[in-house]
């Protein structure tokens, strides 16, 4: 069985850092696409960012130039570097892992961005 335990979130103020990590276990890490995704207060969940396999990347729009996401596959483990944080990006991270046909939820964790 694949389990996905996402760790890092907390309460930070505007223009702060957090670090987000992912490990995988239960499945071949290496081969599948991993992402972050972020779902607010009344809002849909939305896409972050997404690692594949060949360790390419890709951003939201929003995030793009304060948020890296990286993967150390020999800890089944992605992980999310998110700087300049604003209130904005106070939202549950969830990541994800993706499969041919199939994918994989993590339980969340809650970031807060916060004066």
């Amino acid at each position: 069985q694949v389990h996905l335990v996402e760790s890092g979130g907390g309460l930070v103020q505007p223009g702060g850092s957090l670090r987000l990590s992912c490990v995988v276990s239960g499945s071949i890490f290496s081969i599948y696409a991993m992402g972050w995704y972020r779902q607010a207060p009344g809002k849909e969940r939305e896409l972050v960012a997404v690692i594949n396999s060949d360790r390419s990347t890709r951003y939201a729009d929003s995030v793009k130039g304060r948020f890296t996401i990286s993967r150390d596959n020999a800890k089944n483990t992605v992980f999310l570097q998110m700087n300049s944080l604003k209130p904005e990006d106070t939202a549950v991270y969830y990541c994800k892992l993706d499969g041919l046909g199939f994918h994989y939820w993590g339980q969340g964790t809650q970031v807060t961005v916060s004066s």
